[in-house]
């Protein structure tokens, strides 16, 4: 539906209620949800540092940004990330992993009820850390191509468990400081011996070909504006042009100019939000030197062009939101 619906190319399918095979898994669901609609803030932080409580209601628009690295699992309703010509659809009880930092728009699914979801930023230096602690033989083996830089998968019942009782903390500050960490060690465990565990174990290793892809990425986001030769990418990278490309293709499921137009257009999005009227200044800020191609590749990706949207945008400024959970 969601390819008939949006013209992408869809990579999973629509959600579905959670089949958890037990009450255990739809009662922990259902305390997900109470425990996310009593602590979901607008700005989708909590009083645990790197955990979201998310609530968005069915009727929000795309929020087009960057998906940093994270893990998000879907409690109620559901929600609509599109990569490039890739759409990915998660509903309760399953869970969402970005492992790059990657240009997506995100939206709630409409299924009559506003979507609760649960975010945790994945960080690579704690993922290496734990690799370090654990025997080689309890983790699943490593993959033998790079994997993909987002998935969505069905969600254990041992980690809802882990999820509900972290956000349980929330409620119970004078336990946090001490119980928190070692709950999110223990989803990042979970996750690891999980069904992606082979995609959140290149996170953590700082010499896999993830790691060599999501820094590539990461240069042409801070230099979105600069123009660059794949060939000089992929010898930092250490790779062949055509391995790198391949590799970039694999992980981001764009080409690394692609990439750079993804970001250089949510760019000029937030940018124009500020400076509705300077549509030509955003566009050469960003690294357009054609107005007429900026406005042109504008349309195409936001279906308006740029002094249409700019007038949207202001009225409401919706344009920094996060695209994730």
């Amino acid at each position: 539906m969601g390819a008939r619906v949006l013209g992408l190319r869809e990579t999973s399918p629509e959600p579905q209620q959670p089949r958890p095979g037990c009450e255990t898994g739809a009662m922990l669901l259902d305390q997900m949800s109470e425990l996310l609609s009593r602590h979901a803030r607008p700005d989708l932080k909590t009083a645990i540092e790197g955990v979201h409580a998310c609530r968005f209601e069915r009727t929000a628009p795309p929020v087009a940004g960057m998906s940093g690295t994270v893990l998000a699992v879907i409690a109620q309703g559901g929600k609509r990330l599109a990569l490039h010509d890739r759409l990915y659809d998660y509903g309760p009880g399953q869970y969402l992993v970005t492992s790059v930092d990657l240009p997506v728009t995100g939206r709630p699914i409409d299924t009559g009820t506003p979507t609760l979801a649960f975010g945790m930023v994945l960080s690579p230096s704690d993922i290496a850390g734990l690799l370090l602690e654990a025997d080689p033989r309890d983790l699943p083996a490593p993959a033998r191509s790079v994997p993909p830089g987002i998935a969505v998968t069905a969600a254990p019942a041992e980690l809802l468990d882990a999820i509900v009782r972290l956000l349980r903390l929330l409620d119970r500050p004078a336990d946090r400081t001490i119980l928190a960490p070692l709950i999110k060690k223990e989803i990042l465990w979970l996750l690891l011996r999980g069904e992606q565990g082979a995609m959140i174990r290149q996170l953590g290793l700082a010499d896999s070909t993830l790691a060599h892809i999501s820094r590539a990425a990461r240069w042409i986001r801070e230099h979105y504006a600069d123009s660059f030769r794949v060939e000089d990418l992929a010898r930092q990278a250490g790779m062949s042009a055509s391995t790198f490309h391949r590799n970039f293709a694999t992980v981001t499921g764009m080409s690394p100019i692609q990439f750079q137009k993804q970001v250089r257009l949510q760019e000029a999005r937030l940018l124009l939000a500020g400076r509705p009227s300077d549509i030509t200044g955003v566009g050469h800020a960003v690294g357009y030197h054609s107005a007429s191609q900026f406005s042109r590749e504008y349309r195409r990706m936001f279906g308006v062009a740029p002094s249409q949207d700019s007038t949207r945008l202001r009225a409401l400024r919706t344009a920094s939101a996060p695209a994730l959970p």
